[in-house]
């Protein structure tokens, strides 16, 4: 059902992005103006939505007079489900009734930020796309989208009437990861000796590159050390590290299987679009990984996926031209 601020947004309007690792913030002035002032401020230097969001209202020098907001609209790496929202990979709760009253808004519309990001898919620019296998999208087609970053987004876009849009709100990163030969049934069974459920976000996300490195380690009877992300993908770009180069592959083959299966249960003949931060900087890495051979591997259905268009989302903000859809 529409929201108050999907029916009637005012302006100004603030936007957001709000991941588990930064909240992205800008304004939007007029229904046709363009998104500016745009900021990324840090989760964890924050005790809250609120305290950002004042933050960022001063940052810019919109904290009182016209350029004030009177409404907001946000997309939040959590489930939406109610005024009660729990953030699953940063501290932020809150309600959001609360903030709106707080702030003064004549309406805060606030979805799950992979709901949001499907949005912007028919907005984003062919430049701001890199196309990876497949052919044409077909029109009037569902569109998937999948994303990996703090942690593995999921939605897709159905189409309506009138040349309108759904968006399709849930929590498809949580989905039990399937393993598609013996080399990851061997992965998933050392995964299991640590985690009792492996979803795909437990590898598929940015702490995952960490956990697959430690799980390749282990496999080949070494004695994993301790890594951050950004240390995995650059020793495995770099060849420097044999786990860390496995742990690449293994993330780009199940991206794969799971983008592949998200495609086929939406139909999605419209187009697969992957966001999130993670793949961009994989860069030519990535394209010649075996993510779209797995993602084309479907037996009788291989041509169907041969078909499907996968698209890299390379725009700077994608998420805040959705949240101006909204």
């Amino acid at each position: 059902m529409p929201t108050e601020a999907m029916l009637q947004p005012s302006y100004p309007r603030l936007l957001g992005d709000i991941g588990g690792t930064h909240a992205r913030l800008a304004l939007q002035l007029t229904p046709t103006a363009p998104i500016e002032h745009i900021v990324t401020l840090p989760v964890a230097d924050h005790d809250g939505l609120q305290a950002a969001v004042v933050h960022y209202l001063s940052l810019v020098g919109a904290d009182e007079g016209a350029s004030r907001p009177r409404s907001a609209s946000m997309g939040i790496a959590a489930p939406v489900l109610g005024d009660h929202i729990q953030m699953i990979n940063a501290p932020w709760a809150f309600s959001v009734q609360a903030v709106k009253q707080a702030m003064g808004w004549d309406a805060f519309n606030l979805l799950n930020d992979f709901t949001v990001l499907a949005l912007s898919l028919p907005a984003l620019p062919e430049s701001e796309l890199r196309q990876l296998g497949g052919g044409q999208p077909m029109a009037g087609m569902t569109k998937a989208l999948i994303g990996a970053g703090t942690g593995l987004g999921v939605s897709g876009l159905v189409p309506m009437a009138g040349g309108l849009w759904a968006p399709l709100a849930g929590e498809g990163g949580h989905v039990t990861l399937p393993p598609s030969d013996d080399a990851e049934r061997r992965l998933l069974a050392e995964l299991h000796k640590r985690y009792p459920h492996v979803s795909a976000e437990r590898v598929l996300s940015g702490s995952g590159l960490a956990v697959l490195y430690e799980a390749h380690a282990r496999m080949a009877g070494a004695e994993p050390v301790p890594l951050m992300p950004a240390d995995v993908s650059q020793r495995g770009l770099s060849g420097q590290c044999a786990h860390c180069t496995a742990a690449l592959h293994s993330f780009c083959n199940l991206l794969g299987t799971v983008a592949s299966n998200l495609a086929v249960t939406l139909g999605a003949q419209g187009g697969l679009y992957i966001g999130g931060g993670i793949v961009p900087r994989l860069g030519a890495f990535f394209e010649q990984s075996g993510f779209r051979a797995r993602f084309d591997a479907k037996g009788r259905y291989s041509d169907y996926m041969a078909s499907i268009p996968v698209y890299i989302i390379q725009s700077a903000y994608p998420a805040l031209v959705g949240a101006s859809r909204a």
